[in-house]
């Protein structure tokens, strides 16, 4: 049995459901027994945006922290901003010889650095992923979606339909990219063409890079939290972060229906506010006076669910990082001095949101597709070495 396309989005569950103690319900009171009905704003919507009203109103200042308000504030030299000028002199020369659109280095709430058109809009590819975790965090601290739910209880399924062993993955496997699924997805860009067999491993045992799990976690949101993504981003991190170039209409969801129903749901975000986006995230979850996430989930989201020595395929264990909740995190060996602690969100052709607790620091970068416009991981991870070698900190 095909299950039938999604038209205006997946269905949704007639009401949030509490998560007393992160228990599941019991399978007969569970959501597959639930009514359906079409997609609506959550019933927490109306009061959330009241609250983000209030914080535009009173202003983004907390203590000696600094946040962005309508713009962004600089340091007055890249001294006062902990890069020293000379250090910078090999980061501005990678960068004119590579194909990178815009580049943004935040430290202690201000600009450091700055290269290229700042405001331009273009897709962030997977870093879609990223910012969808943050969105499950915000309905996770509601207690709205619940991550121990699994695809059968809600109804998941897809052409040629799911097993009952990969039915059993819960949300928490699929936001990992540990669902044991390896359905065809309806985008590219993925490890799929690795994967082992299907049935071959049970839900939770296995780590691989698949679109179809990230997209199938874009539906799950959809069905946890009876909200569209793109109206979360705009409600949720758009408004709250006052996005200085946000398009809602810009935003729609993609990827081949013939192929899986779960589309893909790609984002279109300007460096400056993809800089908002990993600034929200330094500061675990708070903007301003305002508790956006919760550092609870900012630290699950971040932390290796995957470790670098499990990760797959093999050639992927040779690398810095692991995987959290649709985060890269440094791991093992590489997770030492200044990259201790850090994350980074990472797009085909050139995209990055990355954050660098140990030195106070954000790093956005860009590259806008087109007229063969790319920059690879390997150029972009010796660019941010560059960075972190220009870092000197009170010393400078």
């Amino acid at each position: 049995m095909t299950p039938s396309p999604l038209r205006s989005g997946p269905p949704v569950l007639t009401q949030p459901r509490a998560r007393s103690g992160r228990v599941s319900p019991e399978p007969h009171d569970g959501p597959g027994r639930s009514r359906w009905r079409p997609l609506r704003r959550s019933p927490f919507a109306a009061a959330g945006i009241l609250g983000l009203l209030l914080l535009l109103l009173i202003g983004c200042g907390t203590g000696s922290t600094p946040f962005p308000g309508a713009e962004w504030d600089r340091w007055g030299s890249p001294e006062a901003g902990g890069l020293s000028s000379e250090g910078l002199i090999p980061v501005e020369e990678r960068l004119q010889g590579m194909s990178t659109s815009a580049m943004m280095v935040v430290t202690g709430g201000r600009v450091a650095f700055e290269y290229g058109d700042l405001e331009e809009v273009s897709y962030l590819a997977s870093v879609r992923k990223s910012i969808l975790a943050m969105l499950y965090g915000i309905y996770w601290d509601r207690e709205i979606i619940d991550l121990d739910l699994t695809l059968a209880q809600l109804d998941i399924d897809d052409h040629g339909e799911l097993t009952g062993s990969e039915r059993e993955a819960r949300t928490r496997d699929v936001i990992a990219s540990r669902s044991g699924i390896f359905h065809p997805a309806s985008n590219s860009g993925d490890d799929l063409d690795s994967a082992p067999d299907r049935g071959s491993v049970a839900p939770g045992e296995y780590y691989l890079y698949s679109n179809w799990d990230f997209n199938a976690a874009g539906t799950i949101f959809e069905v946890q939290s009876g909200v569209d993504i793109f109206n979360a981003l705009e409600m949720e991190l758009a408004i709250p972060l006052r996005f200085q170039d946000f398009e809602r209409e810009r935003h729609e969801k993609g990827g081949n229906p013939d192929r899986s129903i779960h589309p893909s749901y790609h984002m279109h975000l300007s460096t400056r506010d993809m800089a908002r986006v990993g600034y929200l995230a330094l500061r675990q979850g708070r903007w301003g006076d305002h508790r956006i996430i919760s550092e609870e989930w900012m630290e699950k989201m971040t932390r290796p669910t995957t470790p670098v020595h499990e990760m797959n395929p093999e050639r992927r264990r040779d690398g810095p990082h692991g995987y959290g909740y649709m985060w890269w995190v440094w791991d093992g060996e590489a997770a030492t001095g200044p990259y201790r602690g850090a994350y980074t969100g990472v797009g085909a052709v050139g995209q990055y949101i990355t954050v660098l607790p140990e030195l106070d620091m954000v790093v956005a970068h860009k590259t806008v597709p087109g007229e063969d416009r790319r920059v690879e991981h390997t150029q972009f991870f010796q660019l941010l070495d560059d960075v972190v070698e220009a870092y000197c900190g009170e010393s400078c």
